[in-house]
């Protein structure tokens, strides 16, 4: 019953996992406070809505919370105890969190990772078109695919030698 006290854990360390949780409960809420102001604001859709992006940035901190509690199993006994289903149900959940940063990314934050425009190009390969959320929105998946790229690509000098 003492493997908790073998590993020495910080106050520091801790705070991830409490971190974690709090941050969890604060997506949910934002998202929901969200969702209604995009209804006062003529039913806009959330990516419309002009501070969307803190959607992004809380996700983002929740990734890399949840990433250093997994590299750190000294917090795993702790995430047994507090974290309905454990590690295990961590694990799940992050990988859905991590999932919808991804598919939410700005142009913005493709550009900080070289790596991520080939990450979501591959996702985007694997899309299910029978279920595009942006059926009849005015635009395909594959169009908005495509702006966003180009503009990256004038953004970073890329097309300098192309006509725009």
């Amino acid at each position: 019953m003492t493997e908790i006290t073998n590993n020495a854990v910080s106050k520091e360390s801790l705070w991830y996992v409490d971190n974690y949780i709090v941050l969890i409960d604060y997506y949910d809420r934002t998202i929901s406070r969200i969702a209604a102001r995009c209804v006062r604001m003529g039913n806009i859709a959330m990516e419309e809505y002009p501070h969307y992006s803190y959607i992004l940035d809380v996700l983002e901190e929740i990734c890399d919370t949840g990433n250093y509690i997994l590299e750190h199993d000294e917090l795993h006994p702790y995430v047994e105890k507090k974290i309905a289903g454990g590690i295990e149900a961590l694990r799940r959940n992050l990988s859905l969190y991590q999932q919808e940063l991804i598919n939410n990314q700005t142009p913005e934050m493709l550009r900080t990772d070289p790596n991520e425009a080939k990450k979501l190009n591959e996702v985007m390969s694997n899309f299910d078109k029978a279920t595009d959320p942006t059926v009849g929105a005015g635009m395909n998946i594959d169009d908005l695919m495509n702006k966003l790229m180009a503009e990256n690509a004038i953004e970073t000098g890329e097309n300098s030698g192309n006509k725009q």
